[in-house]
């Protein structure tokens, strides 16, 4: 346990002399229910095991220095899983914010939550808004759930905004673009994405996040969430420093503005 433990903390510290660290991560977590049904285990121990999981990569995350984490916690689509999965999730998630929102107090992380949380029963909803009010002077990391989320529904009630506004005269047409638009999604106070982690090998977004994750570096693994750890992110880390970010440029490009700057 030792090795492991000094091996886990030789590999944090070459992330961080290596520099080019993301402002944001974004995780897709993914594969609870085939965690725990390949150890013949109920499908809610996979989203406990997850809990863990949760924790270890928030504190990590803050020993990194990483600004932002969002984590794609509960989907507008899950509300279609059966209702006695999704009671069970709002009773952990209830549990987990009671348990948890204390430490992430004391370590100065910063919790925000996005989506249409008020599709969530009474008591999950008055517990996130009271970890968000507690911990909203904090300055460390951002902890960001996706709870009840839909990208689709994101931007649609952002083009709803900014039609009532165009309709009373606040904007005018050619007011509207890329930045007005990011303006008034959930995200509009924190930066885009740098780096995407999508676990359990699946190959797709899921409607996490679409217009933020235009230029965002993805990195997928196999490995189930409640299976991901430090060892797992620092690796997708690694792969993120050894990426150029072009934006759209050429390799010369960035290379003439860097020499600029």
């Amino acid at each position: 346990m030792k090795k492991k433990y000094t091996d886990i903390n030789k590999l944090r510290d070459k992330i961080l002399a290596k520099g080019n660290l993301p402002r944001h991560i974004a995780i897709i977590m993914d594969g609870n229910g085939r965690w725990a049904k390949e150890r013949r285990l109920p499908r809610i121990a996979g989203h406990n095991e997850g809990i863990n999981s949760v924790r270890k990569i928030t504190r990590e995350c803050g020993k990194l220095g990483v600004e932002v984490l969002t984590l794609y916690t509960f989907s507008a689509e899950n509300w279609s899983r059966p209702k006695k999965e999704v009671s069970a999730l709002m009773n952990l998630l209830l549990k987990t914010i009671r348990s948890e929102i204390d430490d992430l107090h004391k370590n100065n992380v910063k919790f925000t939550i996005m989506g249409h949380i008020k599709d969530l029963p009474p008591k999950p909803y008055k517990g996130l808004i009271e970890g968000v009010e507690k911990t909203k002077n904090n300055t460390g990391l951002n902890l960001n759930l996706a709870i009840s989320y839909g990208s689709r529904t994101e931007i649609l009630d952002a083009v709803r905004e900014i039609a009532i506004k165009a309709k009373s005269d606040i904007i005018k047409i050619e007011d509207i673009n890329d930045k007005l638009l990011s303006d008034h999604l959930y995200t509009r106070e924190i930066p885009d994405p740098d780096l995407l982690i999508r676990t359990s090998g699946e190959l797709r977004l899921s409607n996490f996040l679409l217009w933020q994750l235009a230029y965002t570096e993805i990195f997928v693994t196999p490995v189930y969430w409640p299976a991901f750890r430090s060892k797992e992110l620092f690796e997708a880390i690694q792969n993120y420093q050894k990426r150029e970010r072009r934006f759209g440029l050429t390799s010369d490009q960035i290379k003439i503005e860097e020499l600029g700057k």
